[in-house]
């Protein structure tokens, strides 16, 4: 089945397929240098260190800001009750009832209290380790962004910091829904009082100062269930809102992790692109497909160590999935038919393990594992170990 806009993205493979033989003219530099071979530019190199530090400073500065207003923002709303009003000694069993009632709402409200003061102190802890953060990702996305060392030390302890911020975000956002639990417990005791007010009124030998004190004991502890109400209904608000986007986060720091590995940004996580299509469910692997006379959308050739083929694979399969969201995708490790049967079945062994290695690096950078089905086949035409990726 043919995808006709496809076609297009397809015609480019070519110059994917080239970048992917990976000769080093084909990269441009990342570093803030030249080439080694151009000393005369490397000696001149600290005088202008001090405008690129400069600028990779108001770079951060503008991430930071960037990633800080993608976070929801919490509820700033501060619950205090109105207090209880104190009321006279009747003697009647109604008054007795009353004073009950009264003490009781007292109690409720002593513990909304307590739970406000919670989480006015959970909200000050998310926004700290928020700002530290926002900052501490931001200077390492910055500096992916204009290229660095491959696994640089530097930005794997920037990344481990801001995993670590992370997790605290994590464990603030489990205490606030322990909080909703709480209040939920103060739900129910406010609905018993507020039954129980009304059927005081029903009660007999009852004076007027009784049901005078009944009718602001009621309207007091009304005022507490709507107070109750709407702090539940902001905590679980802002429980549901972090806990979406810490999520968002822990798939962008293994996007960020891989950038660092490569020494680069790669961009967006694929998964935003893949997760507007269908696609197979998350139990439902991806079956291989015959790729007979399909032309490969990337070829990646293994002729000598360490080939740099994340760029390339990130920005064909990111296009593929932008024309089509549902994309599949089929990984064929290539071997050479060349050279008798047991250096056939070492190389395939060995095309194998590349090709699972392809794999690791598409989940890395965000395609879930199910859009993606490993097969493997010997070629005529192979010269050395390959690669194959086919989207259908």
């Amino acid at each position: 089945m043919g995808f006709p806009k496809l076609r297009v993205l397809l015609a480019g493979a070519v110059i994917f397929t080239g970048a992917c033989s990976f000769d080093e003219d084909l990269w441009p530099s990342l570093s803030a240098s030249e080439p080694s071979a151009k000393t005369t530019t490397e000696t001149a190199q600290p005088e202008a260190a001090s405008p690129q530090t400069a600028s990779a400073q108001d770079a951060a500065s503008q991430q930071t800001a960037v990633l800080a207003a993608n976070q929801p923002a919490l509820g700033s709303t501060k619950f205090v009750p109105t207090g209880v009003t104190p009321g006279d000694v009747t003697g009647t069993f109604v008054g007795k009832k009353v004073q009950e009632l009264r003490d009781e709402l007292q109690k409720l409200q002593s513990s909304i209290l307590q739970h406000n003061e919670q989480l006015q102190s959970v909200r000050s802890r998310i926004v700290e380790s928020s700002q530290q953060y926002h900052g501490t990702i931001a200077a390492v996305k910055s500096r992916l962004q204009v290229g660095t060392t491959r696994g640089n030390p530097v930005l794997v302890q920037q990344f481990n910091t801001a995993q670590q911020d992370l997790n605290r975000l994590s464990q603030d956002i489990g205490e606030m829904n322990k909080l909703s639990t709480g209040v939920a417990s103060d739900s129910t005791l406010a609905s018993f009082l507020t039954e129980s007010v009304r059927a005081a009124f029903k009660v007999s030998g009852a004076v007027d100062e009784d049901h005078r004190q009944l009718a602001i004991l009621e309207d007091e502890v009304d005022q507490t269930v709507v107070l109750i109400d709407r702090l539940h209904r902001e905590v679980t608000e802002d429980v549901r809102r972090q806990s979406t986007w810490i999520g968002a986060e822990q798939r962008n720091l293994v996007q960020i992790s891989a950038g660092i590995r490569q020494g680069e940004s790669l961009g967006s996580s694929l998964l935003d692109a893949a997760v507007t299509g269908r696609g197979p469910s998350a139990n439902q692997v991806a079956a291989p497909a015959d790729t007979s006379g399909r032309r490969p959308l990337v070829v990646i050739r293994f002729d000598r160590p360490n080939v740099p083929y994340q760029q390339a694979l990130y920005t064909a399969v990111s296009r593929a999935l932008e024309t089509h969201p549902a994309a599949v995708f089929d990984l064929v490790a290539v071997a050479p038919s060349a050279g008798g049967a047991a250096r056939v079945a070492i190389n395939t062994n060995k095309a194998k393990r590349h090709a699972e290695d392809v794999k690791r690096s598409l989940v890395e950078m965000g395609l879930p594992p199910t859009r993606v089905a490993v097969s493997a086949k010997t070629l005529a035409a192979a010269k050395t170990n390959e690669v194959h990726l086919y989207v259908r």
